[in-house]
């Protein structure tokens, strides 16, 4: 039984280890290489959500790009 404890407690230690790693590194890559989010509604018609649909489109936004000036004719981009 105490066994079962030490393991149980090494586990959640383990979960807590790689949650605390792997959380920040995750919001830093969201933050300042790419996320992706969803287009709804005619305001980007007709490139997305093509024949007015209700249904939505994902996008893949760039973030790095942008840091880096690179915008070209033809790009999308997404003002917050």
């Amino acid at each position: 039984m105490a066994q079962a404890q030490g393991l149980g407690k090494k586990y959640i230690k383990a979960f807590f280890k790689g949650f605390f790693v792997a959380v920040p590194i995750t919001v830093t890559f969201l933050d300042r290489v790419a996320c992706v989010a969803r287009v709804e509604g005619a305001s980007m018609q007709p490139s997305l959500n093509p024949g007015g649909r209700q249904a939505s489109d994902v996008v893949l936004l760039n973030h790095w790009s942008i840091r880096n000036y690179d915008v070209q004719r033809g790009d999308i981009v997404s003002l917050v």
